[in-house]
């Protein structure tokens, strides 16, 4: 029948989406074609099929069913299941259902119908189980036929993950699956979810180590486990497990006195730094809302129109912003369009509820069932949903947004919990430091701070909600605590300290473009380290005298194929204006490991950090690494430009890179190629340096990887990150073995890891002869005007005093001690 015979408003005025309904004369609902289930409702009476062409179908079981809480109903399958056509779905007892419900007619409904139109469908007659009951086809015109699906793929794997799949992992991979014509399900713990629904994969409670299984299907199954895959082991660096759920707070905080004057109040540190201020609070208010609507159609309409005003607002800001502004604005994205979020609402309304009652509860039964499964890290990432849920909310009452507060100047921003929309609202130059009652050292608020370069402290208690506005605070986010009221000697003495820093930055600023030569006359190269186009301009207005490492990675991540020689020439162009004339250093893709290429046919590995990457990946695929050097060859100026392989180990592998670029530049008519480097990042490379350096015309080194290649230490792994540390001995010896080898070849040497952007290590990298840092462009002014102030007589004295060091503090310690006599003024009363 029609969906206008259908007796709901609901169906039948299609605000669900446009279809038919059958009258059911057997218990069983068959699939009506094959596809992937990616919602089967608890109680068992609706199911949600997305076909092989994309089209997600809902199938619901009668009107108003769901108030028989499950009763008559046997749902035959689980989310996230491959079906085929004619697979029993749901069986149910048509006698209970018929009495107890208001109708038996069962809606079958498109419910992304902007991109499907139906072409034809059977009205008015019987239908037996499978015949034909509709046809779809594409809105762009394209007719695809349903055909059998290629056969279904299956791996298991160990999430690396530190925190395993929480908010930002999940909404990546549900976003990253769009790309694919497959249906993928993960399951643990004796549970599975359907991968294009966020909310659903974090529901699984997975954690770091576990072991979960990848299933897909479809055309692109093997392309699309390989891409979850690839975002599942691609680790990101961070607190620890434990010290983060030491950072997060009680469930509940009690009711708080006030801090007595000098009271220091213990908390985690999210984001490191100092700050002197004033308390202010910012307030989270529990918004009112009527349980009861005025009419499905209605409360419908409403909820369309507030997700729709926080989605532009959303996608304004992904697009606006970079790093973790974008991204967490993007993972907020995933979420508000999570299916399981927008059917558990539409439920709801479809029971007579108003839709900001609908959203909420949704909302708010995917928060208890992430915090029930007694992960802090899950629990604190359920925050993102709470903000979501005041989002919509806020956009059904009408306003924009979140309300920006008046804040003093130098606030100390406190809070019970922040979510990441009231940080973003706040006028962060008056922001002098966070400090929040509840929340995680790896929440997303956390995560902004950082990117702000504000100091917070996370987990200090309910005690700081009896603070007086307006009392004076000092935060000290380096040793982890919250003083109430210091002492006005202690405040006069860091006021002082603070003024003293404020005062040497903008020095550093107004001198950045001179140049960074030592006192008795070294003239060292201080360049930037740079990740993509738009970031150039910015080094050059910081002092950059070039780029010492391009990372062409943005270039090919993200993407479903690899980009040609006309957009890579293009975007390195850019670079190269940007920098007009100075020296930029285009290192070639550095793919594998923890920057996994999608597209590239790579196995899974037990191991990634020692297994393909780096040039091994260009090696194995040439057709690449020529597009990438015909692509650098285009530029012009070429004099300009050096190219540098990363990770190479030995000779070989640098002859083999130049014999492809001479004959890209033969087929060019270039007749002087660019200058031919390696990065030094393995041990081997830096005691082999000397006969590498017969073959390259530079080496840099990256200490970030020698670091953890020398140490045995795995760079991701987050309870190992405070003792991989790149002033070790062992990491001072090979970078003092390498620049020995390339002075005697008469090679240029340069450091363009960590280290060279660690003002505490630089003078021990003059004095182990490195004449170039490539440093985050942040840093520049810093270590130019640093470099001035030193000589390389004493450098070269200080390195030979590090390298007979047993370890890492040890030489720490020296440093420090050496800062501390050649600044004998410097304040004590700030870390």
């Amino acid at each position: 029948m029609p969906l206008e015979e259908v007796p709901d408003a609901v169906f039948a005025q299609r605000m669900l989406g446009d279809g038919l309904a059958i009258d059911p004369t057997s218990g069983i609902l068959h699939a009506p074609c094959a596809g992937e289930l990616i919602s089967v409702a608890p109680t068992g009476h609706a199911v949600t099929l997305r076909t092989d062409i994309g089209a997600e179908l809902l199938m619901h079981v009668g009107i108003d069913t769901v108030a028989l809480k499950g009763e008559g109903f046997e749902a035959q399958v689980e989310a996230g299941r491959r079906v085929e056509a004619g697979a029993p779905l749901i069986r149910f007892d048509l006698d209970i259902v018929a009495r107890r419900a208001p109708s038996l007619v069962t809606p079958v409904l498109v419910t992304n119908g902007e991109h499907f139109e139906i072409v034809r469908s059977l009205l008015g007659r019987s239908v037996a189980q499978g015949e034909l009951l509709m046809e779809l086809r594409a809105i762009d015109g394209v007719t695809r036929a349903i055909t059998a699906p290629d056969a279904p793929a299956a791996v298991r794997l160990r999430v690396p993950l530190p925190h395993g799949i929480h908010a930002r992992p999940a909404a990546l991979i549900a976003r990253r699956l769009r790309d694919f014509d497959a249906r993928v399900a993960i399951t643990a713990h004796g549970r599975r979810a359907s991968a294009a629904s966020a909310v659903s994969l974090m529901s699984l409670g997975v954690r770091h180590g576990d072991e979960i299984g990848l299933e897909a299907a479809g055309a692109d199954a093997q392309a699309a486990l390989a891409a979850v895959a690839a975002l599942l082991e691609g680790t990101t660096a961070g607190p620890s497990h434990a010290q983060a759920v030491a950072g997060a707070a009680q469930d509940t905080v009690a009711a708080a006195s006030r801090p007595a004057a000098g009271d220091a109040l213990p908390g985690i540190v999210a984001s490191r730094g100092v700050a002197i201020g004033a308390a202010a609070f910012i307030a989270r208010t529990e918004r009112s809302v009527a349980e009861k609507g005025a009419g499905a159609s209605h409360e419908f309409a409403e909820l369309a129109r507030a997700r729709h005003a926080v989605r532009e607002r959303l996608r304004v800001l992904a697009a606006g912003e970079q790093g973790p502004r974008s991204e967490i604005a993007t993972a907020h994205l995933e979420f508000l369009d999570d299916p399981d979020l927008v059917a558990a609402a539409a439920e709801s309304i479809a029971r007579g509820e108003s839709a900001g009652h609908a959203w909420r509860s949704a909302v708010r039964a995917s928060i208890a069932a992430l915090r029930d499964l007694g992960d802090t890290l899950l629990a604190e990432r359920a925050d993102d949903l709470l903000d979501l849920e005041s989002q919509v909310l806020a956009a059904l009452a009408g306003e924009s947004g979140s309300t920006a507060v008046e804040l003093p100047e130098r606030a100390i921003v406190l809070a019970d919990e922040l979510l990441p929309s009231q940080l973003i609202a706040l006028d962060a130059s008056r922001i002098a430091g966070i400090g929040t009652a509840r929340g995680g050292a790896t929440s997303h608020v956390a995560i902004l701070a950082a990117a702000m370069d504000k100091p917070m402290l996370v987990g200090l208690g309910a005690a700081i909600l009896g603070i007086e506005p307006g009392t004076r605070l000092w935060l000290d986010a380096e040793r982890g605590s919250l003083q109430v009221e210091p002492p006005r000697a202690q405040i006069a003495a860091a006021e002082r300290e603070l003024a003293e820093r404020a005062a040497r930055e903008a020095d550093d600023r107004a001198s950045a473009r001179m140049p960074a030569v030592t006192a008795d006359g070294v003239q060292i190269a201080v360049l930037a380290n740079i990740g993509s186009a738009a970031e150039a301009s910015e080094a050059v207005s910081r002092g950059a005298e070039g780029c010492g490492l391009l990372r062409t990675e943005f270039l090919f991540l993200d993407r479903r194929s690899a980009p040609d020689v006309a957009t890579q020439a293009r975007e390195y162009q850019k670079v190269i204006d940007a920098f007009a004339g100075r020296p930029v250093v285009i290192r070639t893709l550095d793919a594998g490991a923890d920057k996994p290429i999608a597209y590239l046919p790579q196995a899974r590995e037990d191991n990634p950090a020692l297994g393909v990457r780096g040039i091994r990946v260009s090696l194995r695929n040439p057709e690449l690494l020529a597009t990438q050097l015909e692509a650098v060859l285009r530029i012009r100026p070429l004099a300009s430009c050096r190219v540098m392989l990363p990770m190479v180990n030995e000779p070989g592998e640098v002859e083999r890179v130049r014999e492809l670029m001479n004959a890209a530049a033969a087929r060019l008519g270039v007749n002087a190629p660019p200058a031919l480097g390696v990065m030094v990042e393995t041990p081997a490379a830096a005691l082999s340096a000397a006969q590498i350096c017969e073959v390259a015309d530079f080496v840099s080194i990256g200490t970030n990887d020698l670091t953890q290649y020398t140490l045995a230490m795995d760079r991701t792994h987050p309870e190992l990150a405070t003792e991989l540390d790149g002033l070790h001995p062992a990491v001072l010896q090979l970078i003092a073995a390498t620049t020995l080898a390339a002075r005697s070849r008469g090679r240029h040497v340069a450091v363009c890891g960590g280290l060279a952007s660690d003002p505490l290590a630089v003078p021990l990298l003059l004095g182990l002869g490195v004449l170039e840092l490539s440093v985050v462009s942040g840093l520049i002014p810093r270590i130019k005007a640093q470099i001035r102030a030193l000589t390389h007589a004493g450098c070269r004295a200080l390195a030979e005093q590090a390298l007979a060091l047993g370890s890492a503090p040890q030489v720490r310690a020296l440093l420090r001690d050496a800062e501390r006599r050649a600044h004998p003024q410097a304040s004590a009363v700030l870390p």
